[in-house]
């Protein structure tokens, strides 16, 4: 008995050769890209500052240290809003009340109390930043934890730097692709990696009545962008 063979319908045929022709394919578009990384900076002054300053009392009861924090640091406060500082731009950052022992001879008598105060002002005018310390440590300031540089306009700033980024890497796609006897296509694929700066500590300062030189510096705003190019022949 002969038996009748069943033949596959030409579709089949079709669709099997498709796919053999499409992973062959795909795998070589994946392979026609160059991925590079570029970097942009932008060396800019800061146009403000930031400063943590205050007064340290002490007294022998809570109620004794408090007010007489209190009464300095009103005196300190009214010192900083006359040299032009809005009260937006003045924040209270630290406020402790601690008690203080005399730990001699293993003994633990309490001394009295110890109040800090403590404020963050932020000035939009560097140069004015030296007179208000003066006039803070003038009207009873003791107390300083530092002071930080800030950029204002930082994110508009970085706009360049990003586009700076990207001519970066367009440069070295070029170059690597030249070099292979290649050219470069259309940008397929752009990661930013971390753009903005990394934060400055504020830095120490000391409280002194003569004059605070102050020295800002200059910020370096920094991307970094990483790009994937199509290659032509």
């Amino acid at each position: 008995m002969f038996r009748r063979m069943t033949m596959p319908h030409p579709r089949t045929f079709i669709l099997a050769a498709a796919l053999m022709v499409a992973l062959p394919l795909s795998a070589q578009a994946a392979e026609r890209l160059i991925t590079v990384t570029g970097h942009g900076t932008v060396a800019v002054a800061p146009d403000t500052a930031m400063i943590r300053i205050g007064v340290t009392s002490q007294g022998k009861t809570a109620r004794e240290a408090s007010a007489a924090n209190a009464q300095q640091m009103t005196k300190v406060m009214n010192a900083i809003e006359q040299s032009g500082i809005a009260k937006k731009d003045v924040q209270t950052s630290r406020l402790s009340l601690q008690p203080q022992y005399d730990a001699k001879n293993g003994a633990n008598r309490l001394l009295g109390f110890q109040v800090t105060n403590q404020i963050t002002v932020r000035i939009h005018n560097i140069g004015n930043l030296p007179s208000l310390l003066d006039k803070a440590i003038g009207a009873g300031a003791n107390e300083m934890s530092g002071i930080e540089f800030v950029v204002s306009e930082e994110s508009k700033l970085l706009d360049q730097a990003r586009g700076d980024a990207i001519a970066d890497a367009h440069r070295k796609a070029v170059l690597y692709a030249k070099a292979a006897g290649a050219t470069v296509g259309k940008a397929v694929a752009i990661t930013e990696q971390g753009s903005t700066p990394p934060p400055r500590p504020f830095q120490a300062l000391r409280a002194s009545a003569a004059a605070v030189p102050v020295a800002p510096g200059e910020e370096m705003l920094r991307a970094t962008v990483t790009v994937s190019y199509e290659l032509g022949p």
